[in-house]
C-alpha cells in the first residue's frame, strides 16, 4: 500500500474530527432540527423580518452541515479506493486518491475558515476606511495604492462597493477614503485587515532618491443599522393593575386603571396613571417601556462602536500588522502570522486571501 497516501488519510482524519469538535456538531445538528420545528409553524410569518432572519439562519447551517457531511464522505471514499488500489495493484486509482486528498485539503480550509466567521457581526456589510499616516505625500500615495488593492479584492470575491467619502491629496495619492462593503461574511472577511500598513520603498517624491517608510490606516467597522427594532415578547412582561394614587378625578383616584409593566429580562419598569382607562394607561406604559429598551439598545451599540474605535492604533512605526516592501528586497509580511511573499505585484492586484485566512485561522 502506499504509505504516504495512506498517511496522509489519516492526517485528514485527525483534522476532521478537530474540526468536528471545535464546529460542535451534535448542537449544530439539534439548532437545526430546532429551526425547522419553527419554520413549519403555522404563525411563522408574523414577524417577517424574525422569520426572515431564520430562515437564513436555517440556510447557512444547512449548508454547513452538508458541507461536513460531504467531507466525511469523501474521505472514507477516499480510503476505501485506496484499499482497493492496494489489492489490486492499480496505480491510476492511487492517482485519483491523491488528486481527492488534494481536493479535501482545500474544502477543509474552507470549511475551517467558515466555521470561524460565527462572530455577532461577522455576516455585516463593512464601512472600511483608509487613512493617508505619517509620511506626508508619499503616505498619501501609498493610501491611494491600498485603495486600489482593496477595491481589486473586492471585485475578486465578488462584493459590491460604494464610495461614501473621497479625499484627493495635496499634491498626489489621497487623505483618506471611506467604502461601503457588502457581501457574504463581508465584515468577517475584512475585520482582520484594520491595522496600520506600512509601505518601504524609493520615493518618487524625492530627488535625491532615497528610501522612504510610508504609513497608512486601514479601519473596518461592521454596518450598524440606524434603526433598531425591539421585539418584545409578551412572556417576558409582568402587567400589574392598581388604583391610581396622583391626582386626579373620581374615576381615576377610585378604580384601578393604573398600569405597570415590568420587563423581566432586563427589570424595567415602565408605568403609567394618569388616564382614567386602563387600555389607555397600558398602550402609554408600553411605549415607554419601549423607549427605554430603544435607550439600552442603542446606548450597548455605541459603546460597542466606541470600543472598536478606541481599538485603533497610531498610524506610525512599531503598530504595523503588515508591511510591504519594495526596496531593497521584494516582500509582503503579515506581522501577525509572519504568513510572507515575494510577489508584491500580485498582492497589491488584490490578491489578500492568504493574508486574511491565514489570520482567520491563526
Amino acid at each position: 500500500m502506499n504509505t504516504e497516501l495512506k498517511q496522509n488519510i489519516q492526517a485528514i482524519y485527525t483534522k476532521a474530527d478537530k474540526l468536528r469538535s471545535i464546529f460542535d456538531l451534535p448542537v449544530k445538528v439539534k439548532r437545526l432540527r430546532e429551526l425547522e420545528h419553527i419554520v413549519s409553524q403555522k404563525d411563522f410569518w408574523n414577524d417577517s423580518d424574525k422569520a426572515t432572519g431564520l430562515l437564513k439562519e436555517r440556510t447557512s447551517l444547512s449548508n454547513l452541515l452538508e458541507t461536513w457531511e460531504n467531507i466525511y464522505k469523501d474521505l472514507e471514499d477516499a480510503d476505501v479506493l485506496l484499499e482497493l488500489s492496494h489489492e489490486e495493484s492499480d496505480k491510476e486509482s492511487e492517482k485519483e486518491v491523491a488528486a481527492l486528498l488534494s481536493a479535501l485539503e482545500r474544502k477543509i480550509k474552507k470549511f475551517s475558515i467558515q466555521i470561524t466567521l460565527d462572530g455577532e457581526d461577522d455576516a455585516r456589510d463593512a464601512l472600511v476606511s483608509i487613512n493617508a499616516g505619517a509620511g506626508g505625500t508619499d503616505s498619501q500615495d501609498w493610501a491611494e495604492m491600498l485603495f486600489r488593492m482593496y477595491t481589486r479584492w473586492i471585485d475578486k470575491k465578488g462584493y459590491k462597493c460604494q464610495i461614501i467619502d473621497f479625499q484627493p491629496g495635496d499634491e498626489a495619492g489621497i487623505k483618506g477614503a471611506t467604502l461601503r462593503v457588502s457581501g457574504e461574511n463581508c465584515y468577517g472577511f475584512m475585520k482582520v485587515e484594520s491595522g496600520v500598513h506600512r509601505l518601504v520603498r524609493i520615493s518618487p517624491y524625492n530627488a535625491s532618491g532615497k528610501r522612504h517608510t510610508s504609513f497608512a490606516s486601514v479601519f473596518v467597522y461592521p454596518e450598524i443599522k440606524d434603526e433598531i427594532k425591539i421585539d418584545i415578547d409578551e412572556s417576558d412582561l409582568r402587567i400589574d393593575v392598581y388604583r391610581a394614587s396622583g391626582a386626579g378625578g373620581q374615576h381615576v383616584n377610585k378604580t384601578s386603571s393604573a398600569v405597570r409593566i415590568t420587563h423581566l429580562p432586563t427589570g424595567v419598569v415602565a408605568q403609567c396613571q394618569q388616564e382614567s382607562s386602563q387600555h389607555r394607561n397600558k398602550e402609554i406604559a408600553f411605549k415607554v417601556l419601549k423607549s427605554r429598551l430603544y435607550q439600552i439598545e442603542k446606548e450597548k451599540q455605541d459603546k460597542k462602536m466606541k470600543t472598536l474605535h478606541d481599538g485603533k492604533d497610531d498610524i506610525a512605526w512599531g503598530s504595523q500588522i503588515r508591511s510591504y516592501v519594495l526596496h531593497p528586497y521584494r516582500m509582503v509580511k503579515d506581522h501577525r502570522t509572519d504568513f510572507e511573499v515575494g510577489d508584491v505585484d500580485r498582492v497589491l492586484n488584490g490578491d489578500l486571501d492568504p493574508f486574511i485566512e491565514g489570520v482567520l485561522l491563526s
